[in-house]
């Protein structure tokens, strides 16, 4: 796994001592705030739910960086009690799929070393990869990439989700970025469009608005990463996602939101709790 080289306010296990996560645990309350958000029907009946654990569900292999790390512990929960099997293979500090200099080259390659074998390994029915804070690059360098993925998931028998980030803070260290990171989306949705269907592009913008420091975003108080509840909230609208794409019921909140995850280490790295 690649070592974050980002200063430390942008790792989740280096965070300076004057950083308070806002986000508490999901709580009896936020669970029902979750089953009414975004507009959708946010679950399914115990009926539902019962027929989609006969039903062979889809494989989700989730790809990202540090950001992705913090939303996948309820994404986990979520799409296991919708019927679906799910794998982490984001990573702190790096999975990103696009080489543009040194740092990201190093990193492009231990991602798609990664790839390469939870492909052979997990064998998924979809790959989820959402943009990361190092998508740096040109427009065409990015698209390059987003191809590359899009190959790697059709040579596979793979669906290819490319999953908008939610906002983050672009000062400091991502300020030089800032140009590429507003362009990924964009490029990621060009390669959508010209894939015929084989590359889904989920703009989560939605979810998340575009202002990390407004309310919509739910931001931990580091500005880039969501403690538990702004990651239930997007495990709920991706699970909604992926199942009008691929025809499964989401689990209601209700079955999931309140579970184990919400220890998880990750959320202590982030002084969540």
């Amino acid at each position: 796994m690649h070592t974050d080289t980002r200063p430390p306010r942008t790792s989740p296990s280096h965070r300076r001592p004057a950083v308070r996560a806002a986000a508490a645990l999901v709580t009896v309350s936020a669970v029902a705030a979750l089953a009414g958000c975004n507009g959708g029907s946010g679950g399914g009946t115990d009926a539902d739910s019962s027929a989609q654990q006969q039903k062979a569900g889809k494989k989700v292999l989730w790809v990202g960086d540090s950001i992705a790390r913090a939303e996948a512990p309820p994404l986990e929960a979520a799409l296991k009690a919708s019927g679906q099997s799910f794998k982490d293979a984001s990573s702190d500090g790096g999975g990103t799929v696009v080489a543009s200099d040194k740092l990201t080259g190093s990193i492009a390659q231990d991602t798609w070393q990664a790839l390469k074998k939870n492909l052979a390994s997990f064998r998924p029915d979809v790959i989820a990869y959402q943009l990361t804070s190092y998508d740096w690059g040109t427009p065409a360098q990015q698209r390059a990439a987003y191809e590359k993925l899009a190959k790697a998931a059709r040579d596979a028998g793979a669906e290819l989700d490319l999953v908008s980030a939610p906002p983050f803070k672009t000062d400091g260290f991502y300020k030089k970025y800032e140009g590429a990171i507003k362009s990924a989306p964009k490029a990621a949705a060009d390669v959508a469009d010209k894939s015929g269907g084989k590359v889904h592009f989920l703009d989560a913008t939605p979810l998340w608005g575009t202002d990390s420091a407004g309310k919509q975003a739910q931001r931990s108080q580091d500005g880039v990463h969501s403690c538990q509840q702004g990651s239930a909230a997007f495990a709920k609208w991706f699970t909604e996602q992926l199942g009008k794409q691929d025809g499964f019921t989401p689990a209601a909140p209700e079955k999931w939101a309140k579970g184990s995850w919400t220890g998880d280490k990750r959320y202590v790295q982030l002084k969540c709790t």
